[in-house]
């Protein structure tokens, strides 16, 4: 573990569970997260100036934040949403052993 490094969840949204499973196996394969959880979800939001209600597949990545732009970057370039949510949130805390495994886990 480095100085610069931080645990942290990026939030991702997919139009479908095959998409969300295809990203999730992408990014924990190139060591770019360490661990992916996915659900289904109802999002109401506005797009385009039009309301919308849809399901779609929450992903929830844990990983180190040091790696965020080049996760930031797979992820664009194989998601279908024009403007997708890549969101990354600090862990401000966490069971040591579990945080030393996802800093294991993410980079070379």
């Amino acid at each position: 573990m480095t100085n610069s490094s931080i645990c942290g969840v990026v939030l991702v949204t997919a139009a479908s569970q095959q998409q969300a499973e295809e990203i999730a196996g992408v990014v924990v394969e190139a060591k770019l997260a360490a661990c992916v959880n996915i659900f289904p979800i109802q999002s109401i939001y506005r797009w385009e100036g039009k309301l919308h209600n849809h399901q779609e597949w929450q992903l929830l990545m844990k990983t180190d934040l040091k790696v965020f732009p080049v996760l930031e970057a797979k992820i664009r370039e194989i998601h279908s949403y024009q403007v997708p949510e890549i969101i990354a949130l600090p862990i401000a805390c966490g069971y040591e052993p579990y945080l030393q495994w996802i800093f294991a886990q993410v980079g070379s």
